[in-house]
């Protein structure tokens, strides 16, 4: 498989299977769920759910939890994810393939998410994958990502241009002034509970 960017030959290899390895579990499953239950307290109607960039669907095995009659899609870089993620009965069709080159145009979904995973893509991409996000959403968006108020990049594991900090929620705001904001928040990694990686999450409506 041929890609555009160092950053997807970076997660498609060795380092995404580490990460995949390093990233597993049930407390995982249960910390995520506390996570889309708040998130996702003031969306209705979720019947369809695509996540670009599920790795093995520890976000998508807690919103069946929660949303236990939807249909989950998912977009997978990572050839071992990708297989090990279709082993889940409640998988509906997972896309071995980049986000970069992921294109369906003829179906939609409830809600289009990413949570972890824009600060993972070469910031020149960011616009294609914004436009991913909402061309195949037919109402909700969902952002989790690091927050910085300016673009900043930061080593990652010993990587350099590996990860990257920005105002994501904003920058899909400015590109399509319809989406509305319906909620936003901060999940901190020592909460005593559930915590998450010091994420910012926005959720968009169409």
């Amino acid at each position: 498989m041929t890609y555009k960017t160092s950053q997807e030959q970076f997660w498609s290899g060795e380092f995404g299977e580490a990460y995949r390895n390093r990233n597993a579990g049930e407390k995982l499953i249960a910390n995520n769920t506390a996570f889309f239950s708040r998130v996702l307290a003031r969306a209705q109607g979720i019947e369809s759910i695509i996540e670009f960039g599920s790795n093995t669907g520890l976000n998508l095995k807690a919103l069946a939890t929660i949303l236990p009659r939807a249909h989950f899609s998912a977009v997978e870089i990572n050839a071992e994810a990708a297989e090990a993620l279709r082993q889940w009965q409640g998988i509906s069709k997972v896309y071995h393939q980049s986000i970069l080159d992921f294109q369906q145009e003829q179906q939609t979904w409830d809600l289009t998410f990413v949570k972890g995973v824009l600060i993972h893509i070469n910031p020149d991409e960011l616009p294609n994958v914004y436009r991913k996000l909402y061309d195949h959403s037919n109402r909700y968006i969902l952002l989790a990502e690091y927050y910085n108020p300016t673009p900043v990049s930061i080593d990652y594991r010993g990587h350099s241009d590996r990860l990257f900090k920005r105002d994501f929620a904003g920058e899909i705001m400015d590109a399509y002034p319809s989406l509305e904001l319906i909620d936003y928040g901060f999940c901190w990694r020592r909460d005593p509970a559930f915590p998450q990686d010091d994420l910012t999450w926005f959720l968009l409506k169409k």
